[in-house]
This record gives C-alpha cells, sequence and structure tokens, in this order.
C-alpha cells in the first residue's frame, strides 16, 4: 500500500536528480558521472506483452557510454516477492536503455534493512544479488549545517533514516538551516518530503521546527501544507458524498444495511474502494456482500 512517507521518500529521490547524485555517490562506489545530463527516466519496466513490472522511481545519468541507470524502490516492510521482481527490474533497464543499472533500496526500518541486505541467489552460477541499501547503519549523523549543504541530497535522506537517533533535534535542525541555501521553491518541497517521510516524535519535531522557523522558504512550506489540508478536505467530502451514494443505492433496492455496514461505508475515503462499492450496490442481494 502506498502510504505518505512511501510517497515523501520516493520524491527525496527523484525530486532533484543532481542532489540525488551527490548522495549516491557519497554513499556508494557507483559508476555515476559526476556531473551532466541527468534525468528521471520511466519506472515502467514491463516487458511489450507480459504482466505489468514497476518500480518507485528510475533515474538515467550522463549519456552514451556513460550512461548508468539507478533504480529506487522504497521498502518498509518485509515483501519476498520482492526477492524475485527486483531482478527483473534490473535486468529490463539494462535492456531498454543499453546501459549499465543498480537497485537503490531504501529502508526507513532498520529491521527491514536488515531483510533487505540478504544475498539473492538466482540459480544461475555466479549471478547472485545484493541490492544497495539506504539505512540509518549507512548515513551519517549529519549536524553541521556547511556539511549538510555541501551534499543536500545526502542531509535530506540521513534526516529520514536517523528519525530515531538521540540527537534528531540538532539533525533537524541542520537540515532546515542547510535548505535555506539551496532555491526556496525546492527547499520549501524538500522540507515538506521530509514531513511526509517521517513519522511519530521525529515528525512532530521536525514540524515544531518548522514552525519556530523565519527562513524565506518556510512561509511557501506553510503555504504548502495548508493546500495540502484543503486538497485533503475536497478529497474527503468527495469519498463521503460517494459512501452516501453506495448506501442510498442499497437502500433504494430495499437491501437491508446494518450499522457496522453503515460505519465501514461512511468511514471509507479511498476513492478506487468506494467505487467498486458503488458498481457492486446495484447487484448484491445483501449488504456484506460489498466488501467479499
Amino acid at each position: 500500500m502506498v502510504t505518505a512517507q512511501h510517497e515523501g521518500l520516493n520524491k527525496i529521490a527523484t525530486f532533484n536528480v543532481e542532489y540525488t547524485r551527490d548522495m549516491l555517490r557519497a554513499l556508494f562506489d557507483l559508476p555515476i558521472p559526476k556531473s551532466g545530463e541527468a534525468c528521471l527516466a520511466s519506472p515502467d519496466l514491463s516487458e511489450a506483452d507480459p504482466g505489468v513490472c514497476r518500480a518507485d522511481a528510475a533515474i538515467l545519468y550522463g549519456k552514451g557510454k556513460e550512461k548508468f541507470g539507478v533504480i529506487v524502490e522504497t521498502q518498509r516492510a518485509p515483501d519476498d516477492d520482492k526477492l524475485y521482481s527486483w531482478l527483473e527490474y534490473i535486468a529490463n533497464f539494462r535492456a531498454r536503455e543499453h546501459c549499465p543499472a543498480c537497485l537503490i533500496v531504501i529502508c526507513p526500518n532498520r529491521e527491514v534493512a536488515r531483510w533487505a541486505e540478504q544475498e539473492i541467489f538466482t540459480g544461475h552460477p555466479g549471478l547472485t544479488l545484493k541490492v544497495l541499501i539506504i539505512h540509518e547503519g549507512n548515513t551519517p549523523v549529519i549536524t553541521d549545517v556547511p556539511q549538510a549543504t555541501e551534499n543536500i541530497g545526502l542531509a535530506v535522506i540521513s534526516a529520514i533514516t536517523q528519525s530515531r537517533h538521540p540527537r534528531f533535534a540538532d539533525i533537524a535542525a541542520t537540515v532546515q538551516q542547510a535548505l535555506d541555501h539551496i532555491d526556496s521553491d525546492q527547499a520549501w518541497r524538500y522540507a515538506r518530503y521530509i514531513n511526509l517521510s517521517l513519522e511519530g516524535d521525529a515528525q512532530r519535531e521536525w514540524e515544531r521546527g518548522m514552525s519556530t522557523m523565519t527562513y524565506p522558504y518556510q512561509g511557501e512550506y506553510a503555504e504548502g501544507l495548508l493546500a495540502q489540508g484543503e486538497a485533503r478536505g475536497e478529497a474527503r467530502g468527495e469519498a463521503r458524498g460517494e459512501a452516501k451514494s453506495v448506501l442510498k443505492i442499497l437502500e433504494g433496492r430495499g437491501v437491508v444495511v446494518s450499522d457496522a455496514v453503515r460505519s465501514r461505508v461512511m468511514e471509507c475515503e479511498d476513492q478506487i474502494t468506494l467505487d467498486g462499492w458503488l458498481m457492486r450496490a446495484i447487484k448484491v442481494e445483501a449488504a456484506e456482500e460489498l466488501f467479499d
């Protein structure tokens, strides 16, 4: 399931691929060109007619013989199916772009990182995949503003992976100050993506720090959160209206709706789920069949 944290981490990795370049070169020994062309690539790594094979994100660095691909995945829980699909991502990217490629997996949870670090035996002699993991064990604790400013991408991703560190308040304050040294539009977007990617006490600490800042990008950050809240409010309103439509169709057809069914339908805010229930409400014989 795509969560706010999942989306935030993907945005952090792909929003500014130049900052991501610096971050990846600092963390891993990868043959990514130091400068030059860099762009997002299609994360759809399917072949022409088999099932969908889609990564969270993909970046293409360089051109010609210097091209190098980076496939990005965010992993918040173990998923053994990925031990099979990850190799497919790399193979399909290489075939499509005619260049070497690697897989980077961002794990905000150290326990999940341990799972992701396992070697994946493909069955072919000598072909064993060990993906590259970004986690709290291999990202630095950055509390020096010049250091954070020098490598914004690394400072931002480290703020996420080090969210349980005892000095997280210092880490957060350092990143917030460092963001003032880049374009204000990019700064407030990074601030928002960090907020999405954090959870619990760390997220509250981040919001506390942002509320006390006076940097120019802070105003845009606050406006962005307000717009985001308004959009969520509109989405909730639309979902509530569709939920009522589901119940009205059932009742109009004479289908008995229990309190439990009514409560579950009205509490749902997922538009895709509600769309499915709306179609089912036309033909089910019992309200409980909506959820089958």
